[in-house]
């Protein structure tokens, strides 16, 4: 069981801040969803996490700063899904997921390795594209292949950079069941990055509205998402209405042709 906390994270380039006194606790079997529109640090804070940049403040894995860990206990721990990846070698999808067990692989790959990708690929319904290359997929197969390499990796923490934003309905539900069911049953941490309110909503413990770099609000679903959080973060005029217990938020129009509109 892990609990991340990050106290007062800083980060940017040159003199512009990305991040800007952030501070967010992440509790064990918790999924928590960061929203907010482009440009507000969601991404920057998930590479942060897992220290593909290096901010000023502290992460804390149960108290131990991550900065101050191995790059290798670090895989152990955290595993993560950019938005999209490339591989300049031609690999197949088995051999692409075989990657995240490289954590905890010793001299040689062990039986118990190839059974937990056949399980994972099984998990998310990709035992078929097993043998097919890496490369020749499409955007919403690599997204589903990165994720069940991370999955592999069995870590602690998971960091998902948009992780339903090549996938159709379907696929974006069968991949957030899959995580929200994998939170519950390991017992891990889940950290998204992810634009799309409505599955933000339904499927997150709780939610970190940034704007700005800056922690604009956080709390569980039904506290932030009402029509003046999202009227101040995302400066549109939205319909919040109730659906299977959590809040479903409606578009209507920018406050800007509101404004012209009254």
């Amino acid at each position: 069981m892990v609990e991340i906390t990050i106290k007062n994270l800083v980060f940017g380039y040159n003199s512009h801040k990305i991040l800007d006194g952030v501070n967010i606790i992440v509790k064990s079997s918790e999924i928590l969803s960061l929203v907010g529109p482009n440009g507000s640090g969601k991404t920057t804070l998930i590479k942060c996490m897992d220290r593909i940049l290096k901010p000023k403040g502290s992460i804390l894995m149960n108290g131990q700063e991550i900065e101050r860990m191995s790059r290798q206990e670090v895989a152990r721990q955290i595993g993560y899904v950019p938005q999209s990846s490339s591989t300049p070698l031609a690999t197949t999808v088995f051999d692409t997921v075989l990657m995240g067990r490289r954590p905890h692989i010793g001299w040689r790959v062990q039986d118990s390795d190839l059974d937990k990708v056949a399980e994972v690929l099984e998990r998310l319904h990709l035992e078929d594209l097993a043998m097919r290359d890496f490369s020749q997929l499409s955007g919403g197969q690599k997204q589903k292949v990165l994720i069940a390499r991370a999955l592999a990796q069995e870590p602690a923490v998971l960091l998902l950079d948009e992780p339903t934003s090549n996938l159709d309905m379907l696929h974006q539900l069968e991949v957030m069941e899959t995580v929200s069911s994998l939170v519950k049953e390991k017992k891990i941490s889940a950290v998204m990055a992810i634009h799309d309110l409505n599955l933000a909503s339904r499927f997150s413990d709780k939610l970190v509205m940034l704007k700005e770099g800056k922690v604009y609000a956080a709390g569980e679903p039904k506290a932030l998402l009402n029509e003046v959080n999202i009227s101040q973060v995302y400066g549109i005029e939205a319909m919040v209405m109730n659906a299977m217990g959590r809040p479903y938020v409606v578009p209507l129009r920018s406050l800007a042709e509101a404004a012209v509109c009254d």
